[in-house]
């Protein structure tokens, strides 16, 4: 064999290894390959966002349905995070593929079980992207908040269009967990006449730190039990397995703090509803309490799809629901890059919440019942000066 013939394999085979290597490397870091190119690379200081939605339009909303009812109560339902980044920091209200996943996976997987409930109302709002939740710059925060004032705006159309005493049911998943509580922060918090018609909120997916319960979610208890209403029901989950998920959603995530700020979660204590006991519980439940999930992907949000149950166990531990890999494929997470920061394409607890939003809603339509037959409270007491007494003239003596 000559010497060119051998000099050109040895070329080839360190290229086939270079080749190798950058595949290994590539594979290894695809998630922050991934996050470079989802940077929109603008401050968001100088950064012009997408026009809002007006809420007042139909335009505005996903769905906006109408009621059956004066007692039928309404659902307020934040979607998680469809639009992954690039080009903006929060996503147009129009963009196809943002657009497409709320209406075909979003609102018939998880907004469904809620709406069986209530009628159900969807807003449009400027998402934060994916890629502002892969880190906590300043810049992310930003674009967080920026999306948290659509949806109040959105909140307050709602409560202007459904009227002052019908029942109202609290849901997001994800990035809409976080509003969904910051709304009780800043809008239940302070309003007696909200706690009294609130179902409950069901936060999910989105950590719910404890110290909020000891300051300005005071007036409103985490649901510890089944029959609880006037609450709030809370749970991230993962498997055992998933390290970079736990890790992200004990250490790395934000949420509110006491005075409205957004700050980490870390040591703060996590809120923990178990979805299969519907209960604040450190105690195991084993898979024949798993009422089913579904995968529900193109369906109408008010049709009901038949669930698929007995397919995981739970347990609440260090504020964190961790569950057991179901045995159905169709409800396995897929391996799409950064999946620790997403929402599958499926429900694992969809029947479970289907079920537990029913009865909350039951439970508070027969106390709201009993509460209007009481007579209604008294006014604060007025203060009354004194009077001087005059004595009746006594005609006898004239």
């Amino acid at each position: 064999m000559s010497l060119n013939l051998i000099a050109r394999h040895a070329f080839l085979l360190a290229c086939l290894v270079l080749a190798a290597l950058l595949f290994v490397a590539a594979w290894v870091l695809r998630d922050q390959v991934y996050r470079t190119f989802q940077d929109p690379g603008v401050p968001f200081q100088t950064y012009t966002p997408p026009e809002g939605a007006d809420y007042a339009e139909a335009a505005g909303w996903y769905v906006r349905e109408a009621f059956a009812n004066d007692d039928e109560p309404a659902v307020f339902f934040v979607h998680p995070t469809t639009y992954s980044g690039g080009g903006n920091w929060n996503g147009q209200l129009d963009k196809p593929s943002s657009v497409e996943a709320v209406t075909e996976i979003v609102l018939p997987n998880y907004a469904a079980p809620f709406g069986n409930a209530g009628a159900l109302h969807a807003p449009r709002y400027r998402q934060a992207s994916l890629y502002a939740f892969m880190n906590n710059r300043e810049d992310s925060v930003r674009a967080r908040l920026l999306a948290y004032e659509d949806v109040q705006r959105a909140f307050d159309a709602f409560t202007a269009q459904i009227g002052d005493s019908r029942p109202i049911i609290l849901a997001g998943y994800g990035q809409g967990g976080l509003d969904v509580l910051g709304l009780l922060l800043d809008r239940f918090a302070g309003d007696a006449d909200l706690q009294t018609r609130l179902v409950a909120a069901y936060v999910i997916e989105s950590p719910v730190p404890l110290d909020l319960f000891a300051g300005p979610l005071n007036p409103i208890a985490p649901c510890i039990t089944p029959e609880d209403v006037r609450c709030v029901y809370a749970f991230t989950s993962a498997m055992a397995s998933e390290e970079g998920r736990i890790h992200i959603i004990t250490e790395r995530a934000m949420s509110w703090t006491p005075d409205g700020q957004l700050d980490f979660v870390d040591g703060r204590g996590l809120l923990c509803v178990n979805p299969l006991l519907s209960a604040v519980s450190n105690e195991y439940a084993s898979a024949r309490q798993h009422r089913g999930g579904v995968a529900a992907e193109g369906l109408d949000p008010d049709a009901v799809p038949a669930p698929i149950p007995a397919q995981t166990g739970a347990q609440c531990a260090d504020g964190v629901l961790f569950f057991e890999q179901p045995r159905s494929r169709a409800l396995h997470r897929p391996r799409r890059l950064v999946e620790d920061y997403r929402l599958p394409p499926f429900n694992l607890f969809y029947e479970d919440l289907r079920f537990d939003v029913a009865r909350r809603s039951l439970n508070l339509a027969t106390i709201l019942q009993d509460e209007r037959q009481w007579a209604p409270a008294f006014d604060a007491p007025e203060a009354i000066e004194d009077a001087p007494v005059i004595a009746i003239p006594d005609r006898r003596r004239y």
